[in-house]
């Protein structure tokens, strides 16, 4: 990427050690600023497939030896792959870059166009507040950015775009505010949940991890290891639950019922608990305060199927009335 690097690289210090000896083909599935893909050739992979969905990223890179690049998402990953892979990183949510950039639609903090989408594609935030009911919004808030006030929020979206539609993030941010108590000090923006709610919505986020997770099992080879960094615990939830099932650690329905081949470990986990930053890393870069890390290591048994619900995604139908 040309010029200083906006987008630090979350937990690299960890990954790069808890994988080590780092080697052979890896997949970053979120290329972003090249961090991970760069830490990952500097300490010892031949090769790197850094994967994005953002064109502005793909447009601003540049080649780099040991780098290919390639546009897609999460849940293509085994076929983006052309060969076993012998680790996949993903880091999932929004990047400071996408954040920083007014005309993105990210921020509650900067005016722009209420768009949100990464691959810069398809209906957008401004749909969704525009179209979708009541109920749908009050949904996608509650279940998405756990907002515990989303009834009330969603019914002041609805009664304000009947004035007018809902086109700039400042203009939401400002319904959403009016709507909620005044924050005490050191508390978040009162935007911030139903931002996040409506990113995730808006790009099916929840669905490309649960995706990608899939994903990263098929195109594994034994011994590859998985590398999953989330920022909140929607993400961390299904991050966990996949890895807890693919590694045999999971509650089963029945504790006496004969082991069947869908019960066979397909994951050893590297990381019992979720490693989080360090103090001095969160002071050098504030997007690590609530970054989770899980590492996983491929087994021998097949890849096998499995649906986002089994990890705890919630289920909404971003589908009603043809909004997403």
């Amino acid at each position: 990427m040309t010029g200083s690097a906006p987008h630090i690289p979350v937990l690299l210090g960890p990954i790069l050690t808890q994988c080590a000896p780092v080697q052979g083909l890896w997949l970053d599935g979120t290329y972003g600023n090249g961090g991970y893909s760069r830490g990952l050739l500097e300490a010892g992979a031949s090769r790197v497939i850094g994967v994005d969905r953002d064109p502005d990223v793909l447009a601003r890179a540049r080649p780099q030896p040991g780098i290919d690049l390639v546009s897609g998402c999460f849940g293509e990953l085994d076929q983006i792959a052309d060969a076993p892979l012998d680790g996949v990183v993903l880091d999932i949510g929004v990047s400071s870059m996408q954040i920083d950039q007014g005309a993105r639609g990210f921020s509650f903090m900067r005016d722009g166009p209420l768009d949100m989408r990464m691959s810069q594609s398809g209906p957008s935030a401004a749909d969704v507040v525009n179209r979708a009911d009541e109920a749908l919004i009050a949904d996608i808030l509650f279940r998405f950015g756990e907002e515990r006030k989303s009834r009330r929020i969603a019914r002041a979206i609805v009664a304000a775009r009947q004035d007018a539609p809902i086109t700039t993030t400042l203009q939401l941010a400002d319904i959403i505010k009016k709507n909620l108590p005044y924050p005490k000090p050191n508390q978040p923006h009162p935007a911030t949940r139903s931002f996040q709610a409506l990113r995730i919505a808006v790009n099916d986020e929840l669905g490309e991890l649960a995706r990608g997770l899939v994903a990263a099992e098929a195109a594994l080879k034994p011994g590859g290891l998985l590398v999953v960094v989330s920022f909140h615990s929607l993400e961390d939830r299904m991050v966990k639950r996949f890895m807890q099932q693919r590694s045999g650690n999971a509650p089963r329905a029945n504790r006496y019922a004969p082991e069947s081949e869908g019960d066979q470990p397909r994951f050893a986990r590297v990381t019992r608990k979720a490693i989080e930053a360090t103090q001095e890393e969160c002071d050098a870069n504030p997007r690590a305060r609530s970054a989770r890390l899980r590492i996983a290591r491929r087994l021998e048994a097949p890849a096998a199927h499995t649906v986002p619900k089994d990890m705890g995604m919630p289920e909404i139908d971003l589908h009603k009335g043809g909004i997403l």
